[in-house]
């Protein structure tokens, strides 16, 4: 186990309540994970914290920052004793890190994700876990285009939506620790089943970054002699394609695990384009008038419910 300076760090909290969990590891200490480590620990809400992960350089930022007391990678060693394990690798090594853990897990630790796809994950783990390792599944809506340990802080959850997808096998007190968990970091929680859950997060989460992709690809396609596209962009390119920055291995697996969900995603998306596209062809004022307006107003409720919530 490496901590600093090679011995056991002390665990302080800030609060006298009991602890939700005393051992916590974190399976992908990244933007999510560290920043679940920062806020947790400044709350009081967990005791010892464990990184697990594939990058050294990254545990040792994360741990330095005192995103977590520790790291190892050896899953024995870091299962010692936990009792919430979070996933917060990318969804198609979902089935590979519980897989290192599952030998070593004791009988009641929670197991919870934070991945942005629910479906496969959710009928994964309800196959693969006994039941002595209740499974939460969770989708924190919150996040930046960066990633890693450097890029987590404790404030990211604040007044942020956390989506639990539990279904009829999910254990009851597991759900409500779960819960108290994202709650307890600053997070409003609903509950959906995993399919709409899937179907909601392709229209509002998944399709933008595909999006935001393809203007960056359709820009470097682009020709003009002599002219670089990008030194002329503004603040309303940059507010479009802010998220194409975001981590390649994360979206390449959000993409392909939801895929039919975002396939109707880009057909209803497509649908929109073309009609925008046909008023510009046609130089049709009151069509373009109508879009622009309906579009506007819709963004203005998001507004609203932003400054609601």
């Amino acid at each position: 186990m490496k901590t600093a300076g090679g011995s056991a760090l002390p665990v302080f909290h800030l609060f006298s309540m009991p602890l939700l969990f005393n051992r916590l590891i974190i399976a992908g200490v990244g933007l999510i994970g560290g920043s679940l480590g920062l806020a947790a620990r400044a709350r009081g809400l967990i005791g010892e914290v464990v990184g697990f992960g594939r990058t050294e350089a990254n545990l040792k930022v994360a741990r330095e920052r005192g995103i977590i007391d520790s790291y190892t990678f050896d899953p024995a060693e870091a299962a010692c004793g936990a009792d919430l394990l979070l996933l917060a690798v990318p969804v198609e090594a979902t089935q590979a890190t519980v897989e290192k853990f599952l030998p070593f897990l004791s009988a009641g630790c929670v197991i919870t994700d934070a991945g942005s796809t629910k479906e496969q994950v959710v009928n994964l783990l309800e196959r693969l876990l006994p039941a002595t390792l209740p499974f939460v599944g969770a989708h924190p809506i919150a996040g930046t285009e960066h990633s890693g340990a450097a890029a987590a802080f404790k404030e990211l959850f604040e007044k942020r939506l956390c989506v639990l997808t539990p279904t009829e096998h999910t254990d009851r007190d597991a759900l409500a620790r779960v819960r108290a968990l994202w709650e307890g970091v600053g997070m409003r929680v609903q509950e959906m089943d995993s399919v709409t859950h899937d179907r909601v997060l392709a229209r509002v989460s998944h399709l933008p970054h595909l999006i935001a992709f393809s203007v960056m690809n359709a820009i470097q396609n682009a020709q003009q002699p002599g002219v670089d596209f990008l030194t002329y962009a503004g603040s309303s390119f940059d507010g479009l394609t802010r998220v194409a920055a975001s981590p390649v291995e994360m979206w390449r697996d959000i993409c392909t695990s939801n895929r039919d969900a975002l396939l109707a995603a880009i057909s209803e998306f497509e649908q929109a384009l073309a009609s925008m596209k046909a008023c510009v062809a046609t130089g049709d004022s009151a069509g373009l008038e109508a879009a622009i307006e309906r579009a506007r107003t819709e963004r203005q409720r998001l507004t609203k419910l932003r400054e609601s919530s």
